[in-house]
């Protein structure tokens, strides 16, 4: 009797980021989702999602997990990105954080009736993953988007439709459970995660912090980026006051600190996504949005963003 076991557990392949578009022959262009990545493991009746840095979300998102359960197949090893989307069909992460309509974006089949798929080149996984899904494939569960064939095309259709950006992958690529250069992502807008590591206190009208103070990593070192003070509601504010308060610390973790007024300092432990419109060239963020917390990536792996190409902003 075929076991429904799945004898592995994977470490996601993770995209490397560059400046520019690319157009490679025999790449591919996906649209890049701004949502939290998950791997979906199918054994029998079972479904387990974990998060690219092996937390549980079955529980977090249920509708996926009931429709990964649904599949016909005995064992799978989805990839790919729970999302939300917008009313114009973008995903956001910000609308993730808040609830709704989750969907999965699958992009690779690791996994597939006894069958080890890893070794197989990309474009032969992503055959895997629409015969799996099969007209399954709807709002909840669908195969990710493909763009144009040409990578210049790609960027331009990305733009046009406002995605965050696109990941561009060599077809004849094996999975690899690392960061690799087989896969590349491109950002249409800026849009990073960083390392908080302090917040400066209310002022006016404002209740439980005024603006959190923001970190990336380079050469191993902590340095200050900016702080952001919009993109909060009064709920949220309230959530990170209670988060944060376990953090405090007597001196700031960042190895230029800023000189702000009252300032409370954190341990270096927790991620958020922030959208801004350029890294400036003395490393500070301008006109940086809240969006989220991060809690699928770990502080140490936040390092600092490669700066966009001002032709391509």
């Amino acid at each position: 009797m075929a076991s429904n076991r799945i004898p592995i557990r994977v470490k996601p392949m993770l995209a490397t980021l560059v400046a520019e578009p690319v157009d490679t022959p025999g790449w591919i262009y996906e649209e890049k989702y701004d949502g939290y990545r998950i791997l979906a493991y199918k054994e029998g009746s079972s479904v387990r999602l974990l998060s690219r840095n092996d937390n549980d979300r079955t529980e977090t998102f249920p509708g996926v997990a009931a429709a990964v359960a649904a599949l016909p197949d005995r064992t799978l090893l989805l990839d790919g990105e729970v999302v939300v989307f917008d009313a114009e069909g973008v995903s956001r992460f910000q609308l993730l954080q808040r609830g709704g309509a989750h969907a999965y974006a699958v992009f690779d089949c690791l996994w597939r009736n006894g069958k080890d798929l890893r070794r197989l080149p990309l474009e032969a996984r992503r055959a895997e993953v629409a015969a799996a899904l099969g007209r399954r494939s709807r709002k909840t569960l669908f195969v990710s988007r493909l763009l144009a064939k040409d990578g210049l095309a790609a960027y331009a259709d990305a733009q046009r439709r406002g995605f965050e950006g696109l990941v561009a992958k060599d077809g004849a690529s094996p999975y690899e459970e690392r960061r690799s250069t087989k896969w590349l992502k491109v950002k249409v807008h800026q849009e990073d995660e960083f390392v908080i590591g302090g917040y400066t206190p209310p002022r006016g009208a404002r209740s439980h912090l005024g603006a959190l103070l923001l970190g990336a990593h380079a050469k191993g070192k902590l340095l200050y980026v900016g702080k952001v003070g919009t993109g909060f509601s009064e709920k949220t504010l309230a959530e990170l006051s209670r988060t944060l308060a376990p953090l405090v610390r007597a001196k700031p973790a960042f190895v230029n600190p800023p000189r702000e007024k009252g300032a409370v300092w954190l341990e270096p432990a927790l991620v958020a996504q922030i959208s801004y419109q350029e890294l400036t060239a003395d490393g500070k963020l301008r006109q940086p949005v809240f969006l989220g917390i991060r809690d699928d990536k770990a502080a140490r792996s936040v390092r600092m963003p490669v700066a966009a190409s001002p032709a391509k902003k």
